[in-house]
């Protein structure tokens, strides 16, 4: 079976993000009032698996030893069937 995962990689929210702070600046300059810009992340991945949790395992597996810093950042996906 294929899956396609929909991958957000997102700083912390305990953390300071000077990109999302650079473009929270910029909006304003432009007159956009914000409350509050994060800038991540979007990966998607096609993968084989048997199974939906077999996908699951591994798009979990990628996301904790490659995708995303744990230290920094937090991830959220969605898995599909395609």
């Amino acid at each position: 079976m294929k899956f396609r995962a929909e991958i957000d990689v997102m700083p912390l929210k305990e953390l300071l993000d000077p990109q999302g702070k650079a473009v929270m600046l910029g909006l304003k300059n432009l007159g956009i009032q914000s409350l509050d810009v994060r800038i991540g992340k979007h990966i998607s991945i096609e993968i084989e698996a048997d199974t939906k949790e077999e996908a699951n395992e591994k798009v979990q597996t990628a996301c904790q030893k490659l995708l995303a810093n744990p230290i920094m950042e937090g991830f959220d996906y969605e898995l599909i069937e395609i």
